[in-house]
């Protein structure tokens, strides 16, 4: 994690700056007596984390948040406990220290960067998985000796016998050994939905609803008197 030191006491600078080159994890890009030179590198360059001063002699450090293009998170650093309130009204603020800084205090700092960081980390991966299921949703199904890979979206409804369950798709029809509630859990969400105990029909694909019947294709489906409500408050309706 690239960071910079912004504060205009050298002592202060020596102590964040021997206490971030103990951690692996971070790199010390820079550091800066003044928030003007800061900005100025800031306009060139990108930073994961910034050691801020709030008493400058040019401006304050909450004055330099508020000049900042990009949201980088902050640490704030200063001898007053009177601000912690105002900083953490600023969303990228992640932690208050108060000087003189103390290595137990800053190792609690670091934890909460890292629980920051692995949180965003785990966002991004659910958000990557559900665009992945939204462009290209697929599965592949075991067929004998062979695995043969189908669109979610050719499917029209599923439907259990005993312990298989039938596929039926707009160009074939599978049967596999397996249940419902297994198939349910690997399915993208919202597309499908279990119309009956031994039906799980595509939303998608519903040409027609008349009482308890649902027209797939060619096939009349039944649909459950406790399931029937459910399924009308996901059916887009005008």
């Amino acid at each position: 994690m690239k960071c910079i030191i912004i504060d205009d006491e050298l002592m202060s600078r020596a102590i964040i700056t021997e206490l971030i080159t103990t951690r692996t994890t971070f790199t010390l890009a820079a550091e800066f007596d003044s928030a003007i030179q800061a900005i100025k590198y800031l306009n060139k360059k990108k930073v994961d984390l910034i050691f801020l001063d709030i008493h400058m002699p040019d401006f304050n450090g909450f004055d330099f948040i508020d000049t900042l293009k990009d949201k980088v998170n902050i640490v704030l650093v200063t001898s007053d406990k009177e601000f912690a309130i105002n900083a953490f009204e600023y969303h990228n603020v992640v932690d208050y220290l108060v000087k003189p800084i103390t290595k137990e205090r800053f190792d609690k700092t670091i934890q909460k960067i890292a629980i920051l960081n692995n949180a965003i980390v785990t966002t991004k991966k659910l958000t990557q998985e559900k665009i992945s299921d939204i462009v290209e949703p697929s599965f592949y199904i075991n067929i004998g000796k062979r695995l043969i890979k189908i669109d979610a979206n050719s499917i029209l409804y599923f439907q259990a016998k005993g312990d298989y369950v039938a596929i039926k798709t707009e160009n074939n029809n599978y049967t596999v050994h397996n249940s419902l509630k297994k198939i349910e859990s690997k399915l993208p969400i919202g597309m499908f939905f279990k119309s009956h105990r031994s039906y799980m029909i595509n939303i998608n694909k519903i040409i027609d609803i008349e009482e308890n019947t649902v027209l797939i294709g060619k096939d009349v489906l039944p649909v459950s008197r406790r399931n029937r409500p459910e399924l009308m408050k996901n059916l887009k309706l005008l």
